[in-house]
C-alpha cells in the first residue's frame, strides 16, 4: 500500500482565504503539493487527470488574486475542477471523487458555496458568467466573475453567442482561454511577461478608457484616427483578435504554469479593469505528470493507475464494448458503400468513430464540441445523396434537438444516429446519464427509433440504418461491454418496425426495449419457476412500434411489462398509447411500465444503479407479483 504525498504546505490550506495568507513565492510548491495530490487520488478513484493538472497554477493564482466565493468561479468543462475542490474545503474528500455518495467529477452548485454554477458540458460557463455579472451589476453588487474556459470548448457556437453578447452589453465579465493544445511554443520569456503587464496595466487601460470618452465627445472621424492608433500600439503589446471586435479587451497569450505571469495580470485586471476582459493562457495538459505528458490523450480520462509507472488498470472483458462493435461494424459497412461517412462532435474514440477515421480519414469528421452544428452538418451531407452516421452521446445529443426536429427530422432526411451511452453511464452521474433520447426522437414524425438488446443486435441496426433512406433512423446502445453473445459475420437488415420473440410463455409477458433484455431473461426464469410461464419480447422498435407484437401480448398475457433505460414518456409511452387506442386496457389487462425514477440518479457503480431503478430482474419479478396482487419470493442469485 503506497503512502500519502508529503504535502507540508497544501495541509495550512483548508480554504481559498488560507491561500490568500500564503507569500507568492510559496505558491510554486503549493502547486507541486496539489499535483502531488490529484495524482494520487485520482490513482485510487479513476477520472480525469489531464485538464486538472494543466490548471494546477491558474487555479492557485485565481484563487490568491480573487475573493472566492464572493468572486463566482467557473470552471468549463468541470472536468478541470479537481485543483479547486482540493483547495475549496474538499480535500478530505478527494479520493471519494465519482464515487457512490461521493464527490462529483465536475463543479456541481448542490456540492459548495465554491462551486456557483455545474458545468458537466462545454461551452456553458461564458452564458452563466455573463448572467452573474448582470445580476451584480443589477443588484449594485461590486463582485468579479471569471469563467475558465477550454480552447476545446470554444468550438461550440454558445460560447461565441455568450461573447457576442457579453461585449454588447460592456458587462464586467473575466473570460479566462485555458489554451492547452497550442502548436507553437506558449511565451514564457521575460518580454512576453512585461508585455501582458503592461497591456493589463492601469496606464494602458486608463488611456484606452481615455480614448473611448474622448472619441464620444469628438465624433467618429477622430473616433476612426484615435482607434487606429491605440490598436496600432497594442499590436506591439498583443496583436489584433477577434475577441477585440467582439467588445472583449483581450491579453496575453500568457505562461499559464508562471506566477511570474499570472498573478500581475490577474491583479491588474482585478484592480483596474472595466467591461469584458479575455485572458489567453497557455498551459500544458497533463502538466507535472510525465507519463500523461507522454500519453496522445494526455491522460484525459483514466481507470485506477499505478502512480510510478502510470499502468491504468483494466478489467478483462468477457465480451467486446458496445461503442467498438458499433466502430467495427461500421467500418465493415462502409468497406461496402461509398456513401457511409462518419461524424462527431469531438468524441471520436468515445463513440467508435475512431475505427472510421483510421480506415477512412477523408469519410470521417470530428466537427469539435458542436453538436448543433454536426447535426445540422449531417442534414446537408443527407441532402446531397450520403449515409452521414452522428454518432453522438445520447446526453449530448439533448443539444442539437432543435437541429434534430427543424433540419432533419421535418425534412425527412435520412440521418443516421448512434446514440452511445443510453442508459445510466455510472461514475458520469446524472449529467451524462442518457435518460430522455427515446422520449424525444419517438415523439417526432416519421422518425425510426430502434435499440439494440445486445452486440449482436447492435450489427443488425448498423446495417439497417445504411439500408434505410426514406428518413431519419437511431439506434441507442449502453456504454460499457456487451452481454457475450456470439457475433454474425455481417449484420442483417432488419424489417423496420418489427420485434422478435426470443422466448414463449403463456401467463406474463415482458416486453423489453434495449439492454434490459438480459435482465428479463433471468427474470423469466424466476418467474417460470413460480409457475407463471413467460414470454419475452424484444420489441427492437420504439417508432414504429409493431403493434402485431403488442397486440398479441396484450391478449394472450394476464400481465404485459415494459422495461426501458430510459425516462418516462419513452417506450413505455408508446405502448400504452396504442394499447388505449386499441381499447386493449378495457378487459382486464395488468400493465407496468418499468422506466428511469423521475428522480436525477446520482453517481454509483450500474449494476447498483440499475437495482435502484427496479430495472434489474429482481426488480422486474416484484413488479409482476405486484400487479398480480402477490408477494414476491427469492430471487436467483444472478438477479
Amino acid at each position: 500500500m503506497t503512502s500519502l504525498p508529503e504535502t507540508p504546505l497544501l495541509d495550512k490550506v483548508k480554504l481559498p482565504t488560507d491561500l490568500r495568507e500564503l507569500d507568492d513565492r510559496d505558491l510554486p510548491q503549493l502547486a507541486r503539493e496539489v499535483r502531488d495530490e490529484m495524482i494520487d487520488a485520482v490513482s485510487k478513484t479513476g477520472g480525469h487527470l489531464g485538464a486538472g493538472l494543466g490548471v494546477v497554477e491558474l487555479t492557485i493564482a485565481i484563487h490568491k488574486v480573487f475573493n472566492t466565493p464572493h468572486d463566482r468561479l467557473i470552471f468549463d468543462v468541470g472536468h478541470q475542477c479537481y485543483p479547486h475542490k482540493i483547495l475549496t474545503g474538499r480535500r478530505d474528500r478527494i479520493r471519494t471523487l465519482r464515487q457512490e455518495g461521493g464527490l462529483s467529477g465536475f463543479t456541481r452548485r448542490a456540492e459548495s458555496e465554491y462551486d456557483p454554477f455545474g458545468a458537466a458540458h462545454s461551452s456553458t460557463s461564458i452564458s452563466a458568467g455573463l448572467g452573474m455579472a448582470v445580476a451584480a451589476d443589477l443588484s449594485h453588487t461590486e463582485r468579479n466573475v471569471i469563467a475558465v474556459i477550454g480552447d476545446g470548448a470554444m468550438s461550440a457556437g454558445m460560447a461565441y453567442e455568450a461573447l457576442n453578447n457579453a461585449g454588447a452589453l460592456d458587462a464586467r465579465l473575466i473570460v479566462i482561454l485555458n489554451d492547452n493544445d497550442m502548436s507553437i511554443a506558449p511565451p514564457t520569456g521575460a518580454m512576453s511577461a512585461y508585455l501582458a503587464r503592461l497591456a493589463s496595466g492601469r496606464t494602458y487601460m486608463g488611456f484606452r478608457d481615455f480614448g473611448k470618452k474622448l472619441t464620444a465627445y469628438l465624433g467618429k472621424s477622430i473616433d476612426r484616427a484615435i482607434t487606429r492608433a491605440v490598436e496600432h500600439a497594442r499590436g506591439y503589446v498583443t496583436g489584433g483578435t477577434m475577441f477585440e471586435e467582439m467588445g472583449f479587451y483581450h491579453i496575453g497569450p500568457i505562461d499559464g504554469h508562471s506566477f511570474d505571469h499570472l498573478l500581475p495580470v490577474l491583479r491588474n485586471v482585478r484592480d483596474n479593469g472595466k467591461g469584458p476582459v479575455l485572458i489567453h493562457v497557455v498551459t500544458q495538459k497533463g502538466k507535472g505528470y510525465a507519463p500523461a505528458e507522454a500519453a496522445a490523450d494526455k491522460y484525459h480520462g483514466v481507470n485506477r493507475f499505478d502512480v510510478i509507472t502510470g499502468t491504468q488498470a483494466k478489467a478483462k472483458p468477457n465480451a467486446p464494448s458496445y461503442t467498438a462493435v458499433f466502430g467495427e461494424t461500421l467500418v465493415q459497412e462502409a468497406a461496402l458503400d461509398e456513401k457511409i461517412v462518419g461524424i462527431t462532435a469531438a468524441m471520436p474514440s468515445g463513440t467508435g468513430i475512431d475505427k472510421l477515421q483510421e480506415a477512412f480519414p477523408h469519410r470521417t469528421f470530428d466537427v469539435g464540441i458542436a453538436e448543433q452544428h454536426a447535426v445540422t452538418f449531417a442534414a446537408g451531407l443527407a441532402a446531397e445523396g450520403y449515409k452521414p452516421f452522428c454518432a453522438i452521446y445520447s446526453t449530448f445529443l439533448q443539444r442539437a434537438y432543435d437541429q434534430v426536429v427543424h433540419d432533419v427530422a421535418i425534412q425527412r432526411l435520412p440521418v443516421r444516429f448512434p446514440i452511445d451511452r443510453a442508459g445510466l453511464v455510472g461514475a458520469d452521474g446524472p449529467t451524462h446519464a442518457g435518460s430522455f433520447d427515446t422520449g424525444f426522437l419517438a415523439a417526432l414524425p416519421g422518425f425510426v427509433v430502434m435499440a439494440a438488446a445486445d452486440e449482436a443486435e447492435l450489427k443488425h441496426m448498423v446495417r439497417t440504418a445504411a439500408a434505410y433512406d426514406e428518413g431519419p433512423i437511431s439506434f441507442r446502445y449502453p456504454r460499457g461491454e456487451g452481454v457475450g453473445v456470439q457475433l454474425p459475420e455481417r449484420g442483417s437488415i432488419l424489417e423496420i418496425g418489427k420485434g422478435r420473440i426470443v422466448k414463449e410463455g403463456t401467463k406474463i409477458a415482458l416486453l423489453s426495449f434495449g439492454t434490459r433484455l438480459a435482465d428479463c431473461l433471468l427474470a423469466a426464469e424466476d418467474l417460470d419457476a413460480a409457475g407463471l410461464p413467460t414470454t419475452v419480447a424484444d420489441a427492437r422498435f420504439a417508432k414504429p412500434l409493431d403493434h402485431d407484437l403488442v397486440r398479441r401480448l396484450a391478449r394472450e398475457h394476464a400481465v404485459l411489462v415494459t422495461v426501458e433505460e430510459g425516462a418516462v414518456g419513452g417506450f413505455g409511452g408508446q405502448v400504452l398509447h396504442f394499447l388505449s387506442g386499441e381499447g386493449l386496457l378495457d378487459h382486464g389487462l395488468k400493465i407496468r411500465s418499468l422506466v428511469l425514477p423521475d428522480i436525477w440518479m446520482e453517481q454509483g457503480k450500474p449494476e447498483a444503479m440499475y437495482a435502484k431503478a427496479g430495472l434489474d430482474s429482481r426488480g422486474i419479478v416484484e413488479t409482476v407479483f405486484r400487479a398480480l396482487g402477490q408477494k414476491g419470493f427469492g430471487v436467483n442469485a444472478a438477479g
